[in-house]
Formats: structure tokens, C-alpha cells, sequence
């Protein structure tokens, strides 16, 4: 992999000294600006450019700030700063740098990278489940993506944790047995990390916790009850929230959760009544995607149904935008992260949209897509042996991953890695992170 070599105008005034101020801008400079209110400017203009012109506008716009004058470039130097927009841009709220400079410049660099197709590419081994006598039909269902882990979850209910930056397995975790409701119950629905703790639900509605840091502990957080709530179509959650969304039962489509205390805070919603006889299918045959259900900033959640896209508050579930397809939409395809939502209608259509209010960002075609995911600037669809990545603001398409793979069945992005599990039970790994 080649590092990123990003100008200093990229680095938001990390590079040489600026050029001397011109005798206009002394003048200019001759009151004296609060410092909180140059952090406030810098913060807008690098909001505005990103909204505008992407992300990685916006440490050149805020660059050219800095250069009116000695004084203004001193606003620079404020950690706080970097801090509200690392934030406000980046949508990261921890370090993994020494600095919040440090690590604006990291992430912007690593952005950089997925424009340019800068990567390391390889693939995680795991053992095969012993529990399973028939390993060949055992199939990745879902991904989850942290810092430092990743996990998969399988048709046999089982999940496998690796270690990113080493690309070991670390643990294997096996549901509590019950009985079988279907060849499927136990396969994997949803997955997700939060700060210390791994996350999973199965087709049944059982919802089971790990710990990361100690192998091998699991427990049961909630016993599903298929006939009373119907089939848990997809699960995730943050350090606030657990969702689920179900399908079977009417007026039973959305489970939430309070993640701190596991108790149930909601059951309603009707975006899967429609989908009933599809989701129960699934207890029997996993060929199809019948609904998604994401969690964006500012506690939102984003329910996808081939027909139907609903965007609510978690809070107090308030429903803030609605939208009847006028052509089916591919669920595999569907995807939400931080700001911005995405669908490939049956005609190979790819639709952006704002999460709030479903505005329209940009569209473009991305025929015979059968996967895809979205990361905060990019668009990710497997098609044809290979991924195809779009930029989300004006809908460019970029390039194609260089490595060739099998049918995808698990897919997701962040803001540094790719990942994506094959049928061949393979998983694909890149890794965009500047170096």
C-alpha cells in the first residue's frame, strides 16, 4: 500500500509557515477577534464546504481562513477546535491519536485514501465450528465492524471476533441451545459492538452479550418468542439504544430497547405488515433480504422494507420522514450511516438521501447490485465478482476494488475499513487507514 502524502493545505495548517499578511489584512486585523469566535467562523465555513463540495473540502477551506492574518492562524492551534470539527466532519468523539489535530489530519488522510483506492487488502482464516458437522453450508450472515475488532455472524447462530490490527481470531461465541423453530432460527440477524460489549440476535429473537475482553463469556439477554412477536428480521444499537425489526405479527415491527438496563421501552410499527409471509420464509431459506434496520447520529433509526423507507426518533419515536418506493427496492442494498441513507431500486437506480427529511443527494445507476453499504463519504456495492465504490455527494463513480471475489453475503464500511464475506466463507478485509 502507498501512504497518502496529503499537502499542507489538506492539513488544515499543519504544513510550513503561511505567507506573510498583506497590508489590507492588518488592517482588517487591527481589532481584536475573540478567539472563540474564530473557532466558531472555522467551524462554519469547514461545515459549509463540506456540505457543498464533500468532506475533504473542508481543510482547505479552513486553511484559507487561517491566512488572513498571524492572529487568525493562532485560532489554529486550539486543540478545542480541532475537537468540534473532527465532530462536526469526521463524526468521531475519540481519540486514537495524541491530539484532536492529530487526529482531524488522520482521518482526513484516510479519506483521501478511499478517493484514490489506497489500500491493503487481505483476508481473515478462522477454524471451522466444530459443532457443525456440515461446514460447507455453514454462511456469514452479518458483519460488524469496530476500532480494533470484527466480528461475523453465521448461519448456525454461531459468532467469530478478530483482532484488526493483527488479523487474528481471537474467540468464537455459541448460542445458548433451545429448540428449533426452523432450519434457520439460530442463524445470526443482527450484530453490532458497543463501548466493551459484542451484541448479537438470531432469526428466533434471542438476543445474546458478550464481553471482548473475556473469551468464551456469553450470556442470554432476552429469550425470543417467535409466535407472539414473529421473525427478527435485522438487530443493532449503539451505548443508548438496542432495535430490532421484526416481521410476521402485525403492529409489531420495531423492538427497542434501553441498552443500558436490556428492558423493552417500545413495540409498534407497521413498515413489515406488508412482508409478513417473506419473514417467515426466513426460518427456512436465507436468499433473500426482507427489511434493514440502521441507526444514524442524533438517536435516529432508519427502517428499510422493499417498499417502504421509514426514518423515526429513537427517543420518543416520532416519525420524521416516510416514503412509499414507486419501484421495489434491492433490501441487500440499503444502508444508513451518520447524515445520509441509500436504496437501489429494481431498475439498478441508486437513490442518497438525507436521513432527515429524505432529500435527495444524488443518484446514480449501479445495475446488478446485490450488495451494498455506505461509509460517510463513500458508496460501496458488490456486482459482478468485484465492489464498485461511488462518491456520495455528486454520485461519481470512482473505481472498482482490484480484487476479485465470490458472491457476497455480508457486507459493511467505516470510516476506515471494507469488509465483506464471500460464499466461499471468505472474509475480505481492506483497510483505507492512513500511514
Amino acid at each position: 500500500m502507498s501512504t497518502t502524502s496529503s499537502s499542507s493545505s489538506h492539513d488544515g495548517g499543519d504544513g510550513g509557515d503561511f505567507a506573510g499578511p498583506s497590508h489590507a489584512r492588518q488592517r482588517f486585523n487591527t481589532a481584536v477577534w475573540p478567539e472563540p469566535f474564530l473557532e466558531a467562523l472555522a467551524t462554519q465555513v469547514a461545515i459549509d464546504a463540506a456540505l457543498s463540495f464533500g468532506r475533504l473540502a473542508a481543510a482547505q477551506a479552513i486553511f484559507n481562513l487561517f491566512q488572513v492574518c498571524r492572529t487568525w492562524r493562532r485560532a489554529s492551534q486550539s486543540d478545542l477546535l480541532w475537537q468540534t470539527l473532527t465532530r462536526r466532519i469526521w463524526n468521531r468523539h475519540h481519540l486514537l491519536h495524541p491530539s484532536w489535530h492529530q487526529e482531524y489530519i488522520y482521518r482526513h488522510r484516510t479519506a483521501t485514501n478511499f478517493r484514490n483506492r489506497r489500500y491493503n487488502h487481505t483476508t481473515l482464516n478462522f477454524p471451522p465450528n466444530d459443532n457443525n458437522n456440515n461446514n460447507e453450508a455453514l454462511s456469514c450472515r452479518r458483519i460488524a465492524l469496530s476500532d480494533y475488532h470484527l466480528a461475523a455472524g453465521f448461519s448456525d447462530g454461531s459468532v467469530r471476533l478478530f483482532h484488526l490490527p493483527t488479523s487474528l481470531h481471537v474467540s468464537t461465541f455459541h448460542p445458548h441451545q433451545r429448540n428449533h423453530f426452523g432450519q434457520y432460527s439460530r442463524a445470526v440477524s443482527g450484530i453490532f459492538f458497543t463501548d466493551t460489549r459484542l451484541v448479537f440476535s438470531s432469526f428466533d429473537g434471542d438476543i445474546h452479550v458478550a464481553s471482548i475482553h473475556v473469551p468464551g463469556a456469553l450470556r442470554r439477554a432476552h429469550l425470543g418468542d417467535v409466535v407472539t412477536d414473529g421473525v427478527l428480521l435485522d438487530f443493532t444499537g449503539s451505548n443508548r439504544w438496542w432495535i430490532g425489526l421484526y416481521a410476521g405479527v402485525p403492529n409489531r415491527a420495531f423492538h427497542i430497547r434501553n441498552s443500558n438496563t436490556e428492558e423493552l421501552v417500545f413495540i409498534g410499527g407497521t413498515l413489515t405488515d406488508p412482508d409478513a409471509v417473506l419473514g417467515w420464509h426466513l426460518l427456512v431459506d436465507l436468499s433473500e433480504h426482507v427489511g434493514r434496520i440502521r441507526i444514524t447520529s442524533d438517536d435516529l433509526a432508519v427502517g428499510f422494507t422493499r417498499s417502504r423507507v421509514l426514518v423515526f426518533n429513537l427517543r420518543n419515536q416520532m416519525i420524521l420522514g416516510e416514503e412509499e418506493f414507486m419501484r421495489p427496492v434491492n433490501v441487500g442494498t440499503t444502508d444508513a450511516y451518520n447524515k445520509a441513507l441509500m436504496f437501489v431500486n429494481s431498475r439498478g437506480v441508486a437513490n442518497v438521501r438525507q436521513v432527515e427529511g429524505l432529500e435527495e443527494i444524488c443518484r446514480f445507476m449501479a445495475r446488478g447490485g446485490s450488495l451494498g453499504c455506505i461509509n460517510g463519504g463513500y458508496s460501496f456495492i458488490s456486482t459482478n465478482g468485484g465492489v464498485r465504490v461511488w462518491e456520495l455527494v455528486h454520485g461519481e463513480y470512482l473505481y472498482t476494488l482490484r480484487e476479485r471475489i465470490w458472491d457476497v453475503t455480508a457486507m459493511i464500511a467505516d470510516e476506515r475499513y471494507v469488509a465483506a464475506c464471500t460464499s466461499d466463507n471468505t472474509i475480505h478485509l481492506w483497510d483505507f487507514g492512513a500511514r
